[in-house]
């Protein structure tokens, strides 16, 4: 772990991830017992990057994301019984109940709805970017995306025109070390796809342990403080993994023990911050489980409330298609 921060941050940072965490699992368990309609792509072991990325911004920072949004939903603030209601098509949801699975997200809080296009949020976080540099303004904006996406054109095209304008944007590339149920080592000559081939854009890079949320963190406010004052965008390079397969139906039978071993049962996000935090002394373990007992309240309640809150009027699918504006 990297330097420790003040016990009321650790804390803080440690809900996050634990909200996140039981969130996922409780969207795993409504989908096996076929009460939540679609699928999911689920976030679940890279907690650490979504919370050390977002947790110092602010509401009017800005956060594009991916098919995979949940943990960085929450983690820029979005409530959780309306990214409950959203999963269940509730007009209550914080899309409406029109977006789903793959595109949550709320622009109240900066979260922009999550793009299901493998680097499809690049450009856009790039425009977002451009837009805050036009008006003066230290606002930044956190743009996740896959290992997958930096074979995608638009990821090329993207840092070209960052590099060269210094955006105020901060690239998240979680490795998470498959491109679908594709290894990077089948897809890439370099080692580290996003900060390898960062250089020939002019854009600083670093690699990071993306499962440390004290690492990321400290990575990314480097890297925020970079965009406040002007000097331009960094990629980072979160090197983590994803505890289920790609979706739903995908039974991972690709991945080897040895390697999941490592990643799920050593090298655990939450639980290994757990760990620090109790070895530090932020809190007790009975406090602790006591504010675990109140974060699995909160999601199970949001849940209940979900599976009957009230669907969307048919009419209402062809409203926010056109742009109304004078």
């Amino acid at each position: 772990m990297s330097n420790f921060p003040s016990n009321e941050k650790a804390l803080g940072m440690y809900r996050k991830m634990y909200t996140i965490r039981k969130y996922e699992e409780c969207l795993y368990y409504l989908f096996l017992e076929g009460m939540m309609p679609g699928s999911l792509h689920q976030s679940t072991g890279e907690e650490a990057c979504a919370v050390g990325m977002l947790y110092d911004l602010r509401t009017e920072d800005w956060m594009a994301t991916t098919h995979r949004p949940a943990g960085h939903d929450i983690a820029k603030g979005v409530d959780i019984k309306a990214m409950m209601c959203e999963m269940f098509g509730s007009e209550e949801g914080c899309c409406g109940g029109h977006g789903g699975a793959m595109h949550t997200g709320d622009i109240r809080v900066g979260a922009m709805p999550a793009n299901a296009i493998v680097g499809g949020d690049l450009p856009i976080a790039a425009g977002v970017a451009l837009s805050n540099k036009m008006k003066h303004n230290d606002n930044v904006v956190v743009c996740f995306l896959g290992d997958g996406a930096t074979n995608e054109g638009s990821y090329h095209e993207t840092m070209n025109v960052v590099g060269l304008w210094k955006l105020p944007v901060i690239f998240a590339c979680e490795n998470n070390l498959y491109g679908a149920n594709t290894s990077v080592l089948l897809s890439y000559y370099a080692e580290n796809p996003a900060a390898d081939r960062a250089e020939c854009y002019g854009i600083p890079s670093e690699v990071v342990d993306g499962n440390d949320v004290l690492a990321v963190n400290e990575a990314a406010t480097r890297a925020i403080a970079r965009a406040r004052a002007g000097e331009g965008a960094t990629i980072l390079e979160l090197k983590t993994y994803r505890h289920g397969g790609h979706s739903r139906n995908d039974a991972c039978g690709y991945r080897p023990d040895a390697e999941e071993d490592f990643w799920i049962n050593q090298h655990d996000p939450v639980k290994s911050f757990r760990k620090v935090i109790l070895e530090h002394g932020v809190i007790s373990e009975t406090e602790l489980e006591a504010i675990e007992a109140e974060i699995e309240k909160e999601i199970d309640e949001a849940a209940e409330y979900a599976k009957t809150a009230k669907q969307p009027d048919y009419d209402s699918a062809t409203k926010n298609i056109f742009w109304e504006g004078k």
